[in-house]
C-alpha cells in the first residue's frame, strides 16, 4: 500500500503510473501475440477475424469496467482518509458484482455474436472464425473480470506493482500457449483464444492465492463477502459514468469496423494491425491518467486539492516527451511494425498510411486523457462522458463518414485526430473551470480552494 498524499508529487506518480504500464503492455501483448501468430500462421482473414472481435469484446466488458474504475476512486479516496472499514467494503461489493455481471456477460455476447458481427457487415468469410474467437474468449470472461477487479483493487490502495508480476507470468504463459496450441496443435483461431483464456485463468487465480495470504486488506472469501448497498451506490454513481464513456467509445469502434468492412479484406486487417498499434502507443496515456487519478483521490481524500494542479502539470510534461518519441517511431519504422503482422504487401502499405496520418497526434490523445484522470480521481465522471460522446459520436463518426465518401479509406483515417483535437480541447476548457473539485465523496474543507 502506498499513500500518495505525501511527498514529491511527479516521483510519485512516475514511480506509480511505471508498473501500472509496464503491466499493461504485457497484457496487451495478450492481443498482439495472438495478432501476430495468427496472421503469420493461419493468413490475412483470421487476421481479421481476431481484429473484429476486439471492439464487440470491449463493448461488452465496459460498464463493468467502468465500475471497477469507480470502485479504485471509491476506494482510493477512502484509503486517502484512513478509513480502512469503507475500504473493505468496497473490495467485498466490487467483488461480488463483478462475479454475477461476468457470468451475464457471457450469456448475451455468446448468444448474440454472429448476429453482432453480420450487423456491422463484416465479410461472411471472415465471421465463423470471428464467432468461434469471440465465443471462446466470452466463456472465460469471469477470469478476464476477476483479474482486473483485484487490480483496480490494488491501485486503489497504492499498490501497482503486484498486479504487474502476475501479469508478467500470464503474458509469459499466453505466448507459450498460443504457439502450442496454433503451430503445433494446429487448433486454428480456437487455439489463439483458449490460449488467452487459460493465461487469463492463472493470472486471476495465482493472484488470489497470493493476496489472500500476503495482504492486510484483501481476504477473498466466497462466505464471508458482504454486499454494501450505500458503498455499491457511490460506486455506480462514478463508475457508470466512466462505463457509458467506454460503451461509447467501443460502439464507436463497432461503427469504424462497419466504416471500414465495405473496402474488403485488406482494408480490414490493416485495420486490425494498427489499431493494435494505437493501443500500444495510448498505454502511456491511459496509465499515467489511472495513476494521476489514485493520485487524485488520495490527495482529495486527505484534503490536499493544492497537490492536484501539481501532480497534472507534472504528468503532462512526462507523457508529453513519451507520446511524441512513440509518435516518431511509429512514423519512422511504420513497414516495420506493419511487417510484424503480415508479409501481405497490400495490407502493410494500407497500414503504412494510416500511421503516417493518426501518429503525429498521439500527443493529443495523451494529453486528452491525462486531464480527464484528474476529474475521475476527483469522481467527476458524468462531464467527461459527455466529453467522449461529443468527440465520437458528434465529431468522428460523421467526419469518418463524410470524408470516407470524399477520400475512400484514407478519409476514415483523418477524422480519427480530429476527435482527438475536439475531445483534449472541451476537457481542458472544463478543468479550467474547477467545478469537478466539488465531486469529491469525502469532502474538502470549505476554506481550500
Amino acid at each position: 500500500m502506498k499513500d500518495l498524499s505525501v511527498g514529491k508529487e511527479g516521483k510519485l506518480i512516475l514511480h506509480f503510473a511505471t508498473p501500472m504500464l509496464l503491466g499493461n503492455i504485457f497484457q496487451q501483448l495478450y492481443n498482439v501475440v495472438d495478432s501476430i501468430i495468427v496472421g503469420h500462421y493461419l493468413g490475412k482473414e483470421a487476421l481479421a477475424a481476431v481484429g473484429s472481435s476486439f471492439p464487440i469484446i470491449f463493448a461488452l466488458i465496459s460498464l463493468l469496467i467502468g465500475v471497477a474504475i469507480g470502485a479504485t476512486v471509491v476506494i482510493s479516496q477512502y484509503f486517502g482518509a484512513k478509513d480502512i472499514n469503507s475500504v473493505k467494503k468496497a473490495i467485498d461489493t466490487l467483488y461480488i458484482f463483478i462475479f454475477i455481471a461476468s457470468i451475464v456477460i457471457s450469456i448475451i455476447g455468446i448468444s448474440s455474436s454472429s448476429s453482432i458481427f453480420r450487423l456491422i457487415k463484416l465479410p461472411e468469410n471472415i465471421i465463423p472464425q470471428a464467432t468461434l474467437y469471440l465465443n471462446i474468449y466470452l466463456s472465460g470472461v469471469i477470469f478476464h473480470f476477476g483479474f482486473n477487479g483485484t487490480s483496480a483493487i490494488l491501485r486503489g490502495l497504492g499498490d501497482s506493482k503486484t498486479p504487474l508480476y502476475f501479469m508478467i507470468i500470464s503474458t509469459i504463459t499466453n505466448i507459450v500457449f498460443d504457439y502450442l496450441f496454433i503451430v503445433i496443435f494446429n487448433w486454428g483461431i480456437a487455439g489463439a483464444a483458449i490460449a488467452t483464456v487459460v493465461a487469463q485463468a492463472g493470472a486471476f487465480s495465482s493472484a488470489i492465492l497470493y493476496l489472500n495470504r500476503t495482504h492486510p486488506i484483501i481476504n477473498l472469501s466466497w462466505h464471508r463477502l458482504h454486499f454494501n448497498k450505500e458503498i455499491f451506490i457511490r460506486t455506480i454513481r462514478i463508475g457508470f459514468p466512466i462505463g457509458f464513456q467506454m460503451v461509447f467509445i467501443s460502439l464507436s469502434m463497432i461503427v469504424m469496423y462497419w466504416l471500414v468492412n465495405p473496402f474488403g479484406t485488406d482494408i480490414i486487417a490493416a485495420y486490425s494491425v494498427v489499431f493494435r498499434i494505437d493501443s500500444f502507443a495510448s498505454l502511456p496515456a491511459m496509465n499515467f491518467a489511472a495513476a494521476l487519478s489514485t493520485f487524485v483521490g488520495q490527495n482529495l481524500g486527505a484534503s490536499k486539492p493544492e497537490r492536484v494542479r501539481i501532480g497534472l502539470l507534472a504528468t503532462l510534461k512526462m507523457t508529453a516527451i513519451i507520446s511524441v518519441s512513440i509518435s516518431a517511431l511509429s512514423y519512422i519504422f511504420a513497414e516495420q511494425l506493419m511487417q510484424l503482422f503480415t508479409t501481405d504487401l497490400n495490407v502493410i502499405a494500407i497500414g503504412i498510411e494510416y500511421l503516417h496520418i493518426v501518429s503525429p497526434f498521439y500527443i493529443v490523445f495523451t494529453s486528452m486523457f491525462v486531464i480527464g484522470g484528474v476529474m475521475r480521481g476527483a469522481g467527476d465522471t458524468l462531464i467527461p462522458m459527455i466529453i467522449t460522446f461529443l468527440a465520437l459520436w458528434v465529431v468522428r463518426i460523421p467526419a469518418c463518414y463524410y470524408l470516407a465518401q470524399q477520400m475512400g479509406e484514407t478519409g476514415i483515417w483523418w477524422g480519427i485526430p480530429l476527435a482527438w483535437l475536439t475531445g483534449v480541447t472541451l476537457s481542458f476548457t472544463y478543468y479550467l473551470t474547477g467545478r469537478w473539485k466539488t465531486k469529491v465523496l469525502v469532502k474538502m474543507p470549505l476554506n481550500t480552494k
